[in-house]
C-alpha cells in the first residue's frame, strides 16, 4: 500500500516537473526600420541577408543592440530564489492536496481485494476495471495532464516575491489552481469543478458495497495518472 501511494506521488510530481520542463515562450519587440531612408535607396535582398548575418554572429551592424536586448531578456527571465520558492509552493501545494485525497481513498478503493471482503463478481470485477480505465483517460489524461497540470504550472510561476501580492503567495496552490485573480471564465470552471467533486464525493458515500468502492478506484487511477 505505502509503495503504491509513493507512485501515486511520483507521477503527480512528474506531471508538473513536465509542465515545468517547457520552457515559456516570449517575443521580443524593439526591431526599429529606419524610415528617413530615401526612398531611392530600397536596401535589395542581399544587403538584409548581409545585415542577419552580421547580426548572428555579432557584427557591428546591430549587433550591439541585439546584443544588449538578448542580455536584458535573459537576466529578466533568471528565475530569483524567491521566485524558485514561491511558485514550488504553488505547485507541491497542490500535489499535497491531491496526495491527501488519494491516501484517503486509497484504502476504500483497494478493499474488494482484501481477504476478509466479499470476492467481486465477473461482472462487478469488469466494471472495476472499465471504471478505472474510464477515469484513466477522462480525468487522469484530458483533465489533469491536458488541462489542470499546465494551469496549476503556469499560473505558479507567476508567484513572485515582492511583484505579487502576499496573498497570493500565502494561498499559493488556491492561486495556482484559478481559484481566485483569475478571469471570470477561469474562476466559474475552477469553482464549478471544485463544488461538483465536493458533491459527488458526498453522493459516492452512500453507494453501497462495492460500488462505492469501485468508483473510488477510478478516483485514485485518475488522480495518480
Amino acid at each position: 500500500m505505502g509503495f503504491r501511494i509513493l507512485l501515486s506521488f511520483a507521477s503527480l510530481v512528474a506531471h508538473l516537473a513536465f509542465g515545468f520542463s517547457v520552457p515559456a515562450t516570449r517575443s521580443i519587440s524593439g526591431v526599429q526600420i529606419d524610415h528617413h531612408r530615401s526612398s531611392h535607396q530600397s536596401p535589395s535582398l542581399s544587403q538584409f541577408e548581409e545585415t542577419d548575418i552580421l547580426s548572428i554572429r555579432g557584427g557591428s551592424s546591430g549587433g550591439s543592440s541585439m546584443s544588449s536586448t538578448s542580455v536584458d531578456v535573459e537576466e529578466r527571465d533568471s528565475p530569483k530564489f524567491g521566485g524558485v520558492i514561491a511558485s514550488a509552493w504553488g505547485s507541491l501545494g497542490v500535489i499535497m492536496i491531491l496526495m491527501k485525497a488519494i491516501i484517503r481513498v486509497f484504502p476504500i478503493a483497494v478493499e474488494p481485494f482484501r481477504v476478509d471482503s466479499r470476492v467481486l463478481t465477473a461482472f462487478e470485477l469488469t466494471a472495476y476495471i472499465l471504471t478505472c480505465l474510464f477515469f484513466a483517460y477522462a480525468e487522469g489524461y484530458k483533465g489533469f495532464s491536458l488541462k489542470f497540470a499546465p494551469l496549476v504550472v503556469s499560473r505558479s510561476r507567476t508567484l513572485k516575491p515582492g511583484s505579487s501580492p502576499f496573498l497570493h503567495i500565502l494561498l499559493g496552490p488556491l492561486y495556482s489552481m484559478g481559484l481566485f485573480h483569475a478571469t471570470r471564465k477561469r474562476m466559474i470552471v475552477s469553482w464549478s469543478v471544485t463544488i461538483g467533486v465536493a458533491g459527488i464525493v458526498a453522493a459516492v458515500k452512500r453507494l453501497p458495497y462495492p460500488w462505492r468502492n469501485i468508483i473510488d478506484a477510478g478516483v485514485v487511477v485518475g488522480l495518480s495518472w
